[in-house]
């Protein structure tokens, strides 16, 4: 009698059903992880825009406003320079976790790369983009970073920009980012 004959074929259907089930849970895991930033609780640049494109659609299909907000911190440089970069990474940490408190659970955040960000908006048009925009630019100032016992100051720049039948969101992103530059050479 051969190995083969005495495998329990049930037992070896119930193996293989198990490692496919491995096998599926560690592709979502690594579907998740692509989406997200390594560094901050938030989405990253290509997970954000397809929360953007997702958005997109549901606006366009349902007629309903979305905005988008783009941040650019004020001082993030400094704290890199004077704390060093393990305090920059704690500081953009920080500001992540400040601007996911202070949004609803509908709403969408990403890192686009260094110290900027991005906020989606359903269902909020310009006037609650540009509300927000103060407010969370007041709990910036309200809960300065703290660094090993030193406080350091960040602020935040923000463009704000209502969504109007945007088909490509790197177009949308780039509306929000000039709206966003405007400002902050205007301070």
């Amino acid at each position: 009698m051969t190995n083969a004959a005495l495998i329990d074929p049930f037992a070896e259907i119930e193996r293989l059903r198990a490692e496919i089930e491995q096998l599926r849970l560690r592709a979502e895991t690594a579907e998740a992880a692509a989406d997200h930033d390594v560094l901050t609780p938030t989405l990253n640049r290509r997970g954000f825009v397809a929360a953007m494109k997702g958005a997109m659609a549901f606006s366009q299909r349902h007629e309903t406003p979305a905005v988008l907000l783009y941040l650019d911190l004020d001082g993030f440089k400094g704290v890199n320079d004077r704390l060093g970069h393990a305090a920059g990474d704690a500081a953009l940490v920080h500001v992540a976790g400040l601007m996911k408190a202070n949004l609803r659970e509908s709403d969408a955040v990403g890192r686009l790369g260094g110290d900027e960000f991005g906020l989606l908006m359903l269902n909020a048009g310009l006037d609650e983009g540009r509300e927000k925009a103060r407010r969370l630019a007041t709990a910036l100032e309200a809960e300065p970073f703290v660094w090993e016992g030193e406080e350091a100051g960040l602020g935040g720049s923000f463009g704000v920009r209502a969504y109007a039948g945007h088909t490509d969101p790197e177009v949308w992103l780039a509306e929000a980012d000039a709206a966003m530059w405007v400002r902050k050479k205007g301070r």
